[in-house]
Parts: structure tokens; C-alpha cells; sequence
């Protein structure tokens, strides 16, 4: 079964390869009369289309594209000549996982808590409450809450993932989680201050999504025999909810909380934007905003290859979490 899925990630890689390429080709504008604008000399644009390949039939151009990906060259940027694609994305990416992944600390813990708490009390005033917060948090648009969490904290910093002049000494761009794994205990808090406001502005989505699928994933195994066995020995609410219940309400969870991580690693564009964040969808922004066409397109591919590197780290846990998976797959 992972050979298969295996498999399917490579097929769907190469179509995603094709599509990006077709869908940045059919774009109205040319990104190299961009770069020198309207009255550029037309000698000029000629030889950087002959440079950058631009001139070639589309089938030639497609097979040098997938060579070059092949090879992991993503190519120079078009708006600013000779600045490597691949040095960009190797501090906009790190920058964009630290904030997914402090906005999924956030709404995975709370959103488990606020369902479980409303799969409880069903039909009362707490699932009331529970769902009503779920429902706020999927409303608010998350451009709208960004600008609020600013009005209302303007001692919190944004626009930078460290305070102007911090000088460092760290080798890689995930200033949180290296600072922390070495020791410096106060650069990491210093990056954590900087993380709070948009972890919290990207958090609020996907509490809302995980409390849902965690409350109906509930109700629907509270129902079960063993559970009213369980409860009937003795033990206490606590130990069946976190010993019976919640293992078997997890897949659900575990399914809709992978899905969410892709999506806010490529829907951290607003947030990103709103807060100044260096991340990739600010590098996305810029990029569209100048016709860079090459770093629309790399940018286009890493979200593709996260995507699906996200869907097979699923079937995997899947593979460990489901007992009738490994039956499966072993026959």
C-alpha cells in the first residue's frame, strides 16, 4: 500500500510539474517586457527571451522546465536579475513553517478541548457556547481579525521575526525552533514575542474546523457499547475519554488536522501580508505584484510538493493509528 501511495505522490508531482507550467505560460503578460517595461528596446527584450529560453516552442520550453526541476534548479528571478529563486525560498519557507506551525499549537490543543467539551454537554449551553466560537472563527475573515489584533495590541511586534539589530549566531532560518533546541532560551522568546499575533490571526480557521470534527467524531463514539462497559467498571470520565474515546475519534481529527496544514501553509498569504511576515506567501505577493513569473511558478511548486508530502506523511500515521488499515494493506 505505501509502494502504491508512493507511487501516486510521483505521478501527481509530474501532472502538478505540467499544469504549473501550462498555467504560468497562459498568462497575458510577458514577464521579460515587464522587467525592462513599455519603452525598453526591443534588441534587448529579444536577448533576454533568447537567454531565459522564452522564445522556444512551448513543447521545448516544457521539457527544459521539467529538467531543470528534475535537477532541483529552480531558476533566477526575473525581477531581480541574478538573485537565485532557490536562496529566497530557503528563508521565506522556514520563516512560513514556524508560523503554520505555531498557529496549528494553537488551534489543534483548544480545538480537541472545545469539541470534546461540546460532544459532552450536547444540546446544552456549552455546546452552545463551543459552537458558537467555531462558527466566529471560521466568519471572521482573517485579514479583517489581523488588522484588529494590531489596532488592539500595538505594543506587540510585527514585521520582522526578530527585533531590529538582534545579532545571532544561527546556522538555519528557523529562528524558534534552533534557538530553543540550542539552549538560547532568550532569542527563542524574542521570536516567539514576534510570533504571537499572526499565529493567533492564522489560528482561528483551523480551531474552528478541528472543534467541529472533533464533536461530531465524539457523539459519534460515546455512543458505543464499550464505552457504557467502561463506564459501568468505574472508570472515571477523564480516563474514558482520553483512554477509549478519544483513540478512536482521532483518525477523523488526524484526517481533517493534515488538511489544514496544507491549507494554511499556502493560505498564509493574507496573514502574511497583513503582518509584513518574510514567508512565502509574501514572497508570492511580490512576486505577482512584479510579474515574476519564474518565482510564481517555484513558489507554486513547493506548495505542490508540501501538499503531497503532507498527504503521504497521512497514510502513513493512518498505517500506525488504524489496525484495519495494516490488515489491509498485509492482505
Amino acid at each position: 500500500m505505501l509502494v502504491r501511495r508512493l507511487g501516486q505522490a510521483v505521478v501527481t508531482m509530474l501532472i502538478a510539474v505540467l499544469a504549473i507550467f501550462v498555467a504560468v505560460r497562459a498568462l497575458p503578460a510577458n514577464p521579460v517586457i515587464a522587467q525592462f517595461g513599455q519603452h525598453a528596446v526591443p534588441e534587448k527584450i529579444e536577448k533576454e527571451m533568447e537567454e531565459r529560453g522564452w522564445n522556444k516552442p512551448l513543447w521545448q520550453q516544457a521539457i527544459a522546465f521539467a529538467g531543470q526541476m528534475a535537477q532541483g534548479n529552480l531558476g533566477e528571478s526575473f525581477a531581480r536579475p541574478g538573485e537565485k529563486i532557490s536562496t529566497r525560498l530557503s528563508q521565506a519557507v522556514p520563516a512560513t513553517l514556524e508560523l503554520t506551525f505555531a498557529a496549528m499549537l494553537i488551534a489543534i490543543p483548544l480545538g480537541v478541548v472545545v469539541g470534546t467539551i461540546a460532544a459532552l454537554w450536547r444540546n446544552s449551553w456549552p455546546d452552545w457556547i463551543s459552537m458558537a466560537i467555531a462558527l466566529l472563527g471560521v466568519s471572521i475573515p482573517v485579514f479583517f481579525l489581523a488588522i484588529c489584533l494590531i489596532a488592539a495590541f500595538p505594543a506587540m511586534p510585527t514585521g520582522s521575526r526578530l527585533p531590529p539589530g538582534t545579532i545571532h549566531d544561527l546556522h538555519t532560518e528557523f529562528y524558534f525552533f534552533e534557538s530553543l533546541l540550542t539552549g538560547k532560551f532568550q532569542l527563542a522568546a524574542l521570536s516567539a514575542r514576534h510570533l504571537v499575533l499572526p499565529s493567533i490571526a492564522l489560528s482561528t480557521i483551523p480551531l474552528a474546523v478541528v472543534s467541529r470534527v472533533t464533536r461530531n467524531s465524539m457523539l459519534e463514539v460515546f455512543d458505543a457499547d464499550y464505552l457504557r462497559t467502561a463506564r459501568a467498571k468505574g472508570a472515571s470520565l477523564l480516563r474514558v475519554i482520553v483512554r477509549h474515546a478519544f483513540p478512536n475519534a482521532s483518525l477523523s481529527v488526524l484526517n481533517i488536522v493534515g488538511f489544514q496544514l496544507g491549507m494554511l501553509l499556502s493560505g498564509a498569504i493574507l496573514t502574511e501580508t497583513v503582518f509584513n511576515w518574510p514567508g512565502l506567501g509574501r514572497y508570492v505577493v511580490d512576486a505577482i505584484r512584479d510579474y515574476d513569473y519564474s518565482v510564481v511558478q517555484a513558489c507554486a511548486l513547493v506548495l505542490a510538493g508540501i501538499f503531497v508530502t503532507l498527504n503521504l506523511t497521512l497514510d502513513v500515521l493512518f498505517l500506525v493509528f488504524d489496525p484495519r488499515l495494516r490488515e489491509a494493506s498485509r492482505s
